[in-house]
């Protein structure tokens, strides 16, 4: 059995109109550095997204929250920076439709348990 390790996690959200502030929650980014591990699970109910926004365009917003577990599997310009650097550079503030929380941290010894913990308690309903 592994040695617990620190691990940092961010929600990711989809802010149809960023000046109401309303939003749901999407996905999430897990980093562990100690164990090089950089993940993120996207899990959109187009549902209620569209409740919030009827006419929210899902084409795009699909294309862009699948860029975020591809950066975070190396893919693409930003896939060539340092997986810490990844992390860093997605949970970035931004004024845009797809937002993360702020970051969060905690000890575990198997990251992509507690990115599936945190899905189910954060994104799933």
């Amino acid at each position: 059995m592994r040695a617990p390790c620190s691990y940092d996690y961010a929600i990711i959200r989809v802010v149809p109109r960023v000046e109401r502030e309303e939003f749901i929650n999407v996905g999430v980014i897990v980093s562990c550095p100690a164990l090089e591990y950089l993940a993120a699970r996207i899990e959109l109910d187009e549902g209620r997204l569209r409740a919030l926004a009827p006419d929210i365009d899902l084409d795009l917003v699909r294309e862009n929250l699948a860029s975020i577990p591809a950066i975070c599997a190396g893919s693409g310009p930003i896939g060539r920076l340092t997986p810490r650097e990844r992390f860093h550079w997605l949970v970035a503030p931004r004024s845009t439709m797809i937002q993360t929380s702020s970051v969060h941290t905690g000890r575990t010894d198997e990251p992509s348990r507690v990115l599936e913990q945190l899905l189910q308690k954060m994104v799933r309903r």
